[in-house]
């Protein structure tokens, strides 16, 4: 295999950043280095920087291969002080940091953040007088590295605009990247592709890659605050992507004052692919919990109308088929109850539903109920019975409309006694005032974060702006959408999600954050055998869809009536949504993936997984579990003649006793799974 040292790499490279080899071995604090280096806690990863004619670049190198060749940093302001050329070290600071620190909700309970510093002031040759007018922060972690542009004040430029963000990846060895397109009206809502990467043109973030020996790259963002999102574009030359930022309307990316810092810009790097999922970078580079206590925004599962309004039986408008009346909600009440539910999502309930809604997304009244529905009937019966209301804001990216009833609209949630709300901003018809991922909506998302969070109201945001960690600043962003869920299987002209769907996404759309794909369809052909709509996989992975795709709302999503008298079901209800800590056992991108994670407060772990097109084997070996402890696996496999295309429900339930130095074999059809809980057993039970 072509491997790329980090020597070949600056011989190789573009003659404007040629540099010559013996440099390349110069420790950072050596007088006459050109450039400065950066090695993760570890020892295996490598940032170098330098200037090259007053042109900033990185490389990245993991154990002397380049991952990352050298490619060029920089800011291209509308007017000042230039900040991509003409630029010269000012200072080089160092600093490392190791802590541990505990998420009121997650994935993990502890995370530690081990990383290495580097800051950089760059100064301008045309203007010496200024000092420092631009910092880089670099970091680098065990599971990848970052950076970030800082802007100083500086005299004389109280604002700034930012025409182009300069960054760019030159990625010599890339082999194939998962992506999907960015800038298209259904703004995350594509199937992945797998190509080269010269084969892209525009796409969003996480960009996943894979480099020809086997290495793997997720290409993203953190902290995404006051700026516009970023997205990766070919670049001029081969195998190079770079950085763009989506405009104001005007053209401008970014405009806002002094002192301010982009978001950072992400590397994650995977010897094998669960390495990716069990990253915690993303995290780790947010600032910590800006609310205090957040106990009010509770992870749940919850039912709701949703599935049946996507199949047709019920509409979000008022009339004859309303799905959000008193009646309903009441049953959805009755039902949730009985199965240990404790929440119930109503869509449809508050005027301005009627006729076109998304032509006419100014009419919706977020404090009205429809008079078939008694919000507040509802909310008592509820309660009385232990299941909360989970409400809902359908904006229809008519945003001054939702602005200008946006307090009192949580204030009336919060005088229920509500404490979740899902949003939604389809947008297809009615364009949004600004582009949908441009420095305009990151700011609209993050004003109804923090109005929400002074109501200490919870947030489930569909069509969201892309997640980039900023649940550890504000754990009332639960989760969020920003994929495509499974209601593309009840209506999609292509039919529906493809059996290796849910087997990339844990690889790419998931590195983000929590995904609200809305699992648990029992009833997988629902217009019958031979129809075109159906979802495309076997009951039992739609189990294991609970544990491999995190999320701390969960969604019963199928209707009530479809999982009585399931054996199945039994998992649904076991499964919890918080978690002690999680671990990626196995998996290989669009083919297969497994997950294990233990319940937060309990001895219990529960595992997820999946295939993709193919059937295969799971090897399970039990080492996670408590040594010198005995459990009870209950195991949801597909029936040894299941498939997805023709025998989709048909799975086995078994139980046996098992130890962690045992090992579990397990039979996964095409596009099945398998779901499996094991329960700590007493000493001498």
């Amino acid at each position: 295999m072509f491997r790329l040292t980090l020597l070949r790499a600056f011989a190789l490279a573009p003659l404007w950043i040629a540099c010559s080899s013996p440099k390349l071995e110069k420790r950072p604090d050596a007088a006459e280095a050109t450039l400065h280096s950066l090695m993760s806690p570890d020892g295996a990863l490598r940032i170098d920087f330098g200037l090259r004619k007053g042109v900033p670049f990185y490389t990245l190198s993991r154990e002397g291969q380049v991952l990352v060749g050298p490619s060029p940093l920089g800011l291209r302001m509308r007017r000042g002080v230039a900040l991509d050329q003409g630029l010269k070290v000012h200072s080089v600071d160092y600093r490392d940091h190791d802590e541990r620190w505990e998420q009121p909700w997650g994935e993990q309970r502890i995370v530690r953040d081990r990383h290495r510093q580097m800051r950089v002031e760059l100064s301008s040759a045309a203007h010496p007088q200024k000092g420092a007018v631009l910092g880089l922060v670099f970091r680098s972690f065990d599971d990848g590295i970052a950076f970030r542009y800082e802007l100083p004040e500086l005299e004389g430029e109280a604002s700034f605009e930012l025409e182009e963000e300069k960054t760019e990846f030159h990625i010599p060895e890339a082999k194939y990247a998962w992506w999907i397109p960015a800038g298209k009206i259904k703004r995350y809502e594509y199937l992945f592709r797998k190509t080269s990467l010269d084969a892209l043109s525009a796409v969003h973030t996480p960009l996943t890659i894979e480099l020809e020996e086997g290495i793997l790259l997720s290409l993203h963002e953190a902290a995404l605050v006051d700026y516009a999102a970023m997205y990766l574009a070919r670049g001029s030359v081969a195998q190079t992507l770079e950085a763009k930022l989506f405009a104001w309307k005007d053209g401008v990316k970014v405009r806002a004052s002094r002192p301010h810092r982009s978001p950072w810009r992400t590397i994650q790097v995977a010897t094998r692919a669960p390495e990716l999922i069990q990253s915690t970078m993303i995290l780790n580079l947010n600032e910590a919990n800006a609310l205090g206590d957040v106990s009010w925004a509770r992870p749940q599962k919850y039912v709701g109308i949703w599935w049946g309004m996507h199949l047709g039986k019920n509409t979000w408008g008022s009339g004859a088929k309303h799905g959000a009346t008193t009646k309903n909600a009441m049953r959805l009440i009755d039902f949730a109850a009985e199965q240990g539910i404790p929440a119930m999502l109503v869509e449809g309930w508050n005027l301005g539903w009627d006729g076109d809604w998304m032509k006419h997304p100014q009419d919706f009244v977020f404090d009205r109920p429809y008079p078939d529905f008694d919000i507040e009937k509802v909310v008592a019966y509820g309660r009385e019975r232990g299941v909360q209301l989970i409400g809902h804001h359908e904006t229809g990216g008519a945003l001054a409309n939702y602005e200008a009833q946006m307090e009192r609209a949580f204030a009336y949630y919060a005088n229920l006694g509500v404490r979740t709300v899902k949003t939604g901003y389809v947008d297809e018809v009615v364009p949004l005032p600004e582009h949908h991922h441009g420095q305009f909506m990151v700011r609209h998302f993050q004003k109804v974060a923090e109005v929400a969070a002074r109501h200490r109201i919870a947030l489930n945001v569909h069509e969201p702006i892309k997640d980039t960690g900023l649940r550890r600043t504000y754990p009332n962003m639960l989760s969020r959408e920003g994929a495509r869920g499974t209601e593309y299987d009840a209506w999609s002209e292509d039919g529906g999600n493809p059996p290796e769907h849910t087997a990339i996404l844990p690889f790419t759309r998931c590195l983000a954050g929590p995904l609200d794909y809305t699992p648990g369809i029992f009833k997988l052909r629902f217009n019958g055998n031979k129809a075109r709509n159906r979802v495309r996989t076997t009951l039992a992975k739609q189990l294991a869809l609970y544990v491999v795709i995190y999320s701390p709302l969960q969604m019963v999503a199928d209707l009530p009536e479809n999982y009585r008298a399931k054996r199945a079901f039994q998992f649904i209800k076991d499964v919890p949504v918080d978690w002690e800590k999680s671990l990626a056992l196995e998996g290989a991108i669009g083919d297969y993936v497994t997950i294990a994670r233990q319940e937060r407060g309990s001895d219990h772990w529960y595992v997820g997984s999946l295939s993709g097109g193919k059937a295969r084997t799971m090897d399970l070996a039990l080492d996670f579990l408590a040594p010198n402890r005995r459990y009870r696996a209950e195991i949801y496999r597909d029936a040894s003649d299941a498939d997805w295309e023709r025998r989709p429900e048909a799975i086995a339930l078994e139980t046996r006793e098992v130890r962690a130095s045992d090992r579990l074999k397990v039979a996964i059809a095409a596009g099945g799974g398998c779901a499996l809980r094991f329960v700590a057993l007493p000493p001498g039970e």
